[in-house]
């Protein structure tokens, strides 16, 4: 599997790293515009990432205006709903208006901060991404 972690924060991206490199090959960005140039040659190489975890407040671009970026280009490209990335939003914010726009703007998941383990294990088994 390969996943793609856009996190700002140093000690959130090493942990979410740390902790995802079990499940497949990760690859971090740290803003918002890394990650959607990471997710445009993923998809340039034909090798394209089956998990996204972005967080929302990231520099230069945020996460909310990554994920309504990747859903258009995939749309673009003509991809399947059920072949688009699989993206989990991150986010310290618990803020229920920002965590219904990710939704609408076609997040599988929202993660609160810190993340539990369990229930972030628990996400991905209901996506399919793992057994």
């Amino acid at each position: 599997m390969r996943i793609l972690i856009a996190e700002d924060d140093f000690t959130s991206r090493l942990f979410m790293s740390k902790f995802l490199s079990k499940y497949g090959e990760c690859d971090v960005v740290v803003d918002g515009i890394e990650a959607l140039d990471a997710y445009l040659n993923s998809i340039k190489d034909g090798n394209s990432y089956d998990l996204i975890c972005l967080d929302i407040m990231m520099p230069r671009l945020d996460g909310m205006k990554v994920l309504k970026s990747i859903r258009d280009i995939e749309k673009q490209k003509g991809i399947e709903t059920e072949k688009r990335v699989k993206i989990i939003m991150t986010t310290a914010l618990n803020d229920k208006k920002t965590v219904l726009k990710a939704y609408d703007s076609g997040c599988e998941a929202y993660a609160w901060k810190p993340i539990e383990i369990d229930k972030f294990i628990l996400v991905m088994k209901n996506l399919g991404i793992i057994a």
